[in-house]
């Protein structure tokens, strides 16, 4: 998932902001004790997801897949007072780790987690979502797109992670894996609609941004 030269790339984070002290913890502590740490989204990821949710100042984030909760946390950060975001983890076993360091971040307040399978959770959530940041299993991005898309308003964003799949997404179809393909379908599909804007970021693992302009 490095796609920059590693001088461009450690030029790039020094002059970004500091990466808050909780998250580079929570990035330390996830790469000692996980057995696949790259999924954690890290600094340069977690830093553009702030900046998303400052230009937005977004009410209400949903995001489905949480891991250790590092993007959770470091868009909870960001928000306005009074901002609510709602995650959503398949596995159980990574509560103890997202609990310990939403405390330790003081975002209890603003994050409500939810375990289990976005397909069968997302259908009981209420309410819009200003902002929808996809970073789960990859064979259910555009279910998840479509289960969302009526609850973001106008205007709203809906972003999705690891578009670029370490480049396997520009290789031969023929050869696609069924998590390229569903990436590759998720990003034409993406293109294709007439509802959003759109632009894909080569930003890690590729962000694919879409901003609503119509139901």
């Amino acid at each position: 998932m490095q796609f920059l030269p590693n001088a461009i790339d450690r030029y790039s984070t020094a002059f970004t902001c500091k990466e808050h002290p909780v998250l580079h913890e929570l990035y330390r502590e996830t790469h000692l004790t996980q057995t696949m740490p790259q999924m954690v989204s890290g600094h340069m990821q977690g830093s553009i997801l702030q900046l998303f949710v400052h230009m937005i100042q977004p009410k209400r984030i949903l995001e489905i897949g949480t891991f250790t909760g590092y993007s959770a946390i470091a868009m909870a950060l960001a928000m306005q007072d009074g901002g609510e975001l709602h995650t959503i983890e398949y596995d159980d076993k990574y509560r103890e780790i997202i609990e310990q360091y939403v405390q330790k971040a003081g975002v209890q307040d603003r994050i409500t987690l939810h375990f289990g399978s976005g397909l069968e959770v997302i259908p009981q959530l209420r309410g819009t979502f200003d902002m929808v940041f996809i970073d789960a299993d990859k064979i259910n991005y555009s279910a998840y797109y479509d289960l969302i898309f009526d609850q973001v308003p106008v205007g709203g964003y809906l972003i999705a992670d690891n578009v670029l799949w370490s480049g396997k997404v520009t290789e031969d179809e023929s050869q696609f894996d069924k998590d390229t393909s569903a990436l590759h379908a998720y990003n034409d599909k993406i293109a294709l609609d007439p509802r959003v804007k759109h632009i894909l970021l080569p930003l890690r693992d590729g962000l694919m941004v879409a901003q609503k302009f119509a139901q």
